[in-house]
């Protein structure tokens, strides 16, 4: 049996292997996150319209789009909610084990650009020092600017 498994998955090959594979193995939606710090090592935090009331800031967040990098997702998000620009570095944290999604988080530094916010995702912006940190902060981003959320 498992030599006729083998002969059957060998004769498949390329686009075949990769359907079958998508129907039998997990797929998950991933989750990336932006710890973004300026040059003053402030880092910027967003007050989400669409996060639960008390717990609206956080940092740039959204989902991976199919085919894009990780890393690219942070410069994208970025962009879309702030107007400004960053560059990814390391990465922090890569997590799954949450039903059908995964989080990835990178640091990244800002390169430039001028905060202009998104009003339909993002109520406000700002840059704040970790001893400053804002009211309804999200308990994970707490953590992970503070490092302590960093595997």
């Amino acid at each position: 049996m498992k030599r006729l498994v083998a002969r059957a998955w060998r004769g498949m090959r390329g686009a075949w292997q990769w359907r079958v594979l998508w129907l039998t193995q997990a797929t998950f939606m991933v989750g990336v996150t932006g710890v973004v710090r300026d040059g003053e090592g402030r880092v910027l935090l967003l007050k989400h319209r669409l996060w639960p009331e008390g717990r609206e800031w956080g940092m740039p967040s959204g989902y991976a789009l199919k085919g894009e990098e990780f890393g690219q997702t942070v410069v994208r998000e970025v962009k879309e909610e702030t107007g400004l620009d960053v560059r990814t570095k390391r990465l922090l944290v890569l997590n799954s084990g949450f039903r059908l999604r995964m989080e990835v988080v990178y640091e990244a530094e800002l390169v430039g650009g001028t905060m202009e916010i998104d009003s339909f995702e993002i109520l406000e912006a700002g840059w704040f020092t970790p001893d400053e940190l804002p009211e309804g902060l999200q308990e994970a981003h707490r953590k992970l600017i503070l490092g302590e959320g960093v595997s």
